[in-house]
């Protein structure tokens, strides 16, 4: 699979909540970084931000997608459910870094709509 069909597998299985399927796609020391919050070290800390992040499934709508090299940007639209049960709307722009097959970084670039 290209890298970009990697990407569009793992975001499946994150909607369908299956966020350890998910986990299968990412190095185990994979970094991800939301630009001006947080930054997550490791699959444990992804797991535990999917926890409790994503009381459940997020919804997305992918608008473009562009492969180069060893990176997959994704541009578009996301929906998540906060503690209180109300839907925030979000535009995002997730620049993914690849290494062998697995997704090693993430560069989440996310405002809410």
């Amino acid at each position: 699979m290209s890298n970009k069909e990697i990407l569009k597998k793992a975001n499946s299985l994150i909607t369908k909540g299956d966020y350890e399927g998910f986990l299968a796609f990412c190095t185990e020391d994979t970094k991800w970084i939301f630009v001006g919050d947080q930054v997550l070290l490791g699959k444990d800390e992804v797991r535990n931000y999917m926890a409790t992040a994503y009381v459940e499934p997020p919804k997305f709508m992918v608008e473009n997608l562009i492969e180069e090299g060893d990176f997959v940007s994704a541009i578009g639209k996301i929906s998540m459910k906060d503690k209180n049960g109300d839907t925030i709307e979000y535009s995002y722009c997730d620049v993914w870094k690849f290494s062998e097959g697995k997704m090693a970084e993430l560069n989440a670039f996310v405002i809410e709509s």
